[in-house]
């Protein structure tokens, strides 16, 4: 029997749409009780008509931030700044750095996935890691394993996930790497001019459903029911300014060296299948970064190109100027991490998740990190939330702005140039080949 699969029922996150409508503008505090009520009943249809009934409540309250925050292109070009396009060739050492600097990260960050920001730096503290000086191991004396309940055995979408470096001679797969590889093959074959319908198909063709997570699975069984982009990323989608998007921009920024406003185009296509608003900015942001990093080595101004593709009244712009201007005032990294903590509860789910915190955290490493990569990769994890999304994205930024080759060893030799993937057609492959074949789509 399958056992139980969470994001599958959208009444189990009624109390998620609360807040997600909230935070859109709309009144929506005074439906939580009602929202709590329907998540305790039976499963069955009558829950399902209750829950879909209050969704559709909740959605016709006007949102207030609408103008603000549209996710349609012309719109979000329209209230963006954008930026004058710096074009370059291919720079394989860069995509190749990106890459391994992507796949570390998420290594780093994989074992520790969901653990509260107490828990990881009490472990790192009794193993003798903190401050950060490398990868997490469960190789420690038998009362600290107890102590953390540190398992060998962790899983995620029906596939292992160990990620303690004792254990790995490759990177394991995760859905941070794996939607790396589907939007390679995405861009192979479609074409650079690929539609988001595009995007959809590639999604259904080549990654399991259970390999999905979040604001991913509920487009993907709303696809599954003909219920197509961008209607997909609405429809009973209580996740969709979660995280998941800002995963998966990285290819279209290593595709599009000094090319921001591409590079972000195509994230905005690949994003609306599944997100809105900030949601879609946070790959945006993400796509644009990366394809500045290609051309341009001062992380400050890379997570400023960044910024300017998207709204600049939207609330992951004002929260990401809130972290510059924390910086260029010279504010310690210790204060703009207690900022990020006073302002979102790790406890809670919707904040733990969502693009925005992620995204200032993300912030944090690359701006107070001084391109170093340890210390960066140590800012992100002993933030807590959701640490391999946020060490990956931040590793493949600075990736690119080192190269491959001025990667520390100790973060790149486990890797063994070597991930697994879920995606149909690719398995265990070769980092560097993936590299190759993103150089030659440039």
């Amino acid at each position: 029997m399958l056992r139980k699969q969470p994001w599958f029922d959208f009444c189990d996150a009624l109390e998620i749409e609360v807040e997600q409508s909230t935070d859109e503008g709309r009144d929506a505090a005074h439906y939580a009780a009602q929202a709590g009520q329907v998540q305790a009943m039976d499963r069955g249809a009558e829950r399902t008509a209750a829950g879909a009934a209050l969704l559709e409540q909740m959605g016709a309250l006007p949102a207030a931030r609408e103008a603000q925050e549209p996710s349609d292109l012309a719109g979000i070009r329209a209230l963006a700044q954008g930026e004058t396009c710096e074009k370059a060739a291919a720079d394989f050492e860069k995509i190749y750095g990106a890459w391994l600097g992507r796949c570390a990260g998420c290594l780093l960050g994989q074992p520790v996935e969901g653990w509260r920001r107490a828990r990881i730096n009490g472990l790192l503290e009794e193993t003798g890691n903190l401050p950060l000086k490398g990868y997490i191991s469960s190789d420690i004396p038998a009362a600290v394993r107890e102590k953390y309940g540190v398992r060998d055995d962790q899983h995620a979408y029906g596939a292992e996930k160990t990620g303690w470096i004792n254990n790995v001679s490759y990177m394991p797969e995760d859905d941070d790497t794996n939607y790396t590889l589907l939007a390679l093959k995405l861009v192979e074959q479609y074409g650079r001019g690929f539609t988001p319908d595009d995007a959809a198909e590639n999604w259904l063709m080549n990654l399991p459903l259970l390999h999905t997570c979040t604001a991913e699975r509920a487009a993907y069984i709303n696809l599954a029911q003909s219920i197509y982009p961008p209607q997909s990323a609405v429809w009973r989608n209580p996740y969709r300014e979660w995280i998941g998007a800002q995963i998966r921009g990285d290819l279209f920024g290593y595709i599009c060296p000094g090319d921001m406003e591409t590079a972000a185009e195509m994230a905005w296509r690949d994003a609306s299948i599944s997100h809105v608003k900030n949601g879609i900015y946070g790959e945006m942001w993400v796509s644009a970064m990366l394809a500045k990093a290609a051309v341009c080595g001062d992380l400050r101004e890379i997570v400023a190109s960044g910024m300017r593709q998207i709204p600049r009244e939207s609330r992951l712009h004002a929260a990401l100027s809130d972290m510059l201007r924390r910086f260029d005032a010279g504010e310690t990294a210790e204060a703009a991490a207690s900022h990020i903590l006073a302002l979102y509860d790790e406890a809670n789910q919707h904040h733990w998740c969502h693009t925005i915190s992620n995204a200032m955290i993300v912030a944090l490493g690359l701006l107070w990190g001084e391109k170093d990569f340890t210390r960066t990769m140590g800012l992100c994890l002993t933030m807590g939330f959701d640490t391999d999304c946020n060490c990956a994205t931040a590793g493949s930024v600075l990736g690119m702005v080192l190269g491959a080759a001025n990667l520390p060893a100790c973060w790149t030799a486990p890797l063994c140039d070597t991930v697994l993937s879920g995606v149909d057609g690719f398995g265990l492959v070769r980092i560097s080949d993936m590299a190759k074949r993103t150089a030659a789509l440039v």
